[in-house]
């Protein structure tokens, strides 16, 4: 027989509602638009605003997932000259990123990442990154995999300032959905800067700290 557990999650199944709202310039919901779902407080800090400023203009997005009213998963991307990652191609859109909160799983959240794809026709394909980090459970590879991505290229780097010692590697991912999509390129020497997008990124680069925060092993 089921458990407690498994009946209440069957029945949470069954009377689900979800949807996928854009933010982008929608008010009411501007600290998502600043942050991402990790607790951490609501603040316009300037590396966010200065990318928002830039970006939005040019075709950025950020989107929620709600589920029975509450805010549960989010996806950002941008075309490849305004992403937040020094990625390059014609007709690219990037995904800065996804994330749906792990109480929300079974859900078929691929979703967002359906949804991103309906919504930009135009785009001859997608890339983002992926990451093989052993502190951090955000951007693995093999999430980003199972949304339809599949690595094309590669660097392994070590910060410079926390997990001294620690290799890992950053991939750069590749979704195409059209025939004659050629594949992304991304800056490596850009990469090794760091990115000031979003505070709560592996990848972040403290905006008091000068120079490259990661190097190439």
């Amino acid at each position: 027989m089921p458990n407690r557990d498994e009946l209440r999650m069957s029945n949470m199944k069954s009377i689900s509602h979800f949807e996928i709202i854009d933010i982008t310039k929608l008010s009411e919901y501007e600290k998502y638009v600043y942050k991402c779902l990790a607790s951490m407080p609501f603040r316009r800090y300037s590396g966010r605003q200065e990318y928002l400023q830039k970006a939005i203009p040019r075709g950025f997005h950020k989107k929620l997932l709600i589920l029975n009213g509450g805010v549960v998963g989010t996806i950002e991307y941008a075309p490849a000259d305004v992403s937040g990652y020094p990625i390059t191609g014609n007709g690219v859109i990037v995904m800065n990123c996804v994330w749906v909160l792990r109480k929300a799983r079974g859900h078929n959240f691929g979703k967002l990442v359906k949804d991103m794809v309906k919504s930009e026709r135009d785009a001859a394909g997608f890339a983002t990154i992926s990451l093989e980090i052993p502190w951090s459970p955000w951007f693995r590879k093999c999430q980003i995999e199972k949304l339809g991505f599949k690595p094309v290229d590669s660097i392994r780097v070590a910060h410079r300032t926390e997990h001294k010692g620690q290799v890992f590697n950053i991939y750069l991912m590749w979704m195409p959905v059209t025939e004659t999509a050629k594949l992304p390129g991304w800056d490596r020497r850009r990469l090794l800067e760091g990115e000031t997008f979003c505070l709560a990124h592996p990848l972040y680069r403290p905006q008091v700290w000068k120079g490259n925060i990661f190097e190439a092993k």
